[in-house]
């Protein structure tokens, strides 16, 4: 590795500084917002919404130092990712705590949370989810593709996808599927990154059970969010995507029925 000059350091150790107090000051931010949702209920939901963007912010400046230390040090920093990576995974629980974390479950069963915030627009809420994604994707890309927290991410990713489709009036959504009703683009778009995020936390869950832990949870994981794709697809009235989804499920529970099989009598001899 090449020798860092002493003014390329000092460059680095000058913004660091500067951005560290930055973050400083939104976390302080941070505190009283929570102190404020603890105060009034009727509001708690949207101040969860206010500290789950001032987060992702905060993410934006870790990845903004890790990009300067390997501009100016050659090296990535594994502090900020790590701190990057925490973050996320709180924006993502303030939006659980919203939103619920269910996934293949009635509409009905979480109907209630997604009223919660009718002020929150479907143009807010597909932006959040795409804030979250491309914040997600800097930290994965800083931290790069042989991190050992790889499959944690599918994790956090996975989690994303349920919130992309919990945080959605499928009522209004499925009334609104019309070319002619007014927001119809996005809302097509919405679904589109909904169905594409869940379809690849499936094929993630697989992966991870196949390459990695060969845990069936893992595998189950898999098979909750096909399932949580088909029942988007009855809701949505498209019947052939929907026997699609329910013979790639029965094909893959066969497949993890056989692997426990073959487990079980492993594990008695």
């Amino acid at each position: 590795m090449a020798k860092v000059s002493e003014k390329a350091r000092e460059i680095y150790l000058s913004k660091i500084k500067d951005y560290k107090k930055i973050i400083q000051e939104m976390q302080l931010t941070e505190k009283e917002l929570l102190l404020q949702m603890n105060k009034d209920e009727s509001k708690a939901n949207y101040i969860r919404l206010k500290v789950c963007d001032l987060t992702l912010n905060i993410v934006s400046y870790y990845v903004l130092m890790n990009s300067l230390s390997v501009s100016l040090l050659g090296v990535k920093s594994e502090t900020f990712l790590n701190d990057g990576r925490k973050a996320c995974y709180k924006a993502i629980i303030k939006l659980e705590e919203i939103f619920s974390d269910y996934l293949d479950a009635s509409y009905s069963s979480y109907e209630e949370r997604v009223h919660s915030i009718k002020a929150f627009s479907e143009p807010d809420r597909f932006k959040m989810i795409r804030k979250i994604g491309f914040a997600l994707q800097a930290i994965m890309d800083g931290f790069g593709e042989n991190t050992k927290w790889k499959w944690s991410f599918v994790e956090l990713q996975a989690r994303l996808a349920t919130q992309a489709k919990n945080c959605v009036d499928l009522k209004k959504m499925i009334a609104g599927l019309d070319p002619h009703v007014e927001g119809y683009p996005l809302r097509i778009q919405h679904m589109r990154l909904t169905r594409s995020m869940m379809n690849q936390a499936a094929v993630d869950y697989r992966r991870k059970y196949e390459l990695s832990t060969r845990r069936m949870d893992d595998f189950k994981k898999a098979l909750d969010y096909l399932g949580g794709l088909r029942r988007l697809s009855v809701l949505l009235n498209e019947p052939n995507e929907a026997e699609a989804l329910k013979k790639k499920i029965d094909v893959w529970r066969h497949k993890m029925n056989v692997d426990m099989q073959k487990a079980e009598k492993t594990a008695r001899h």
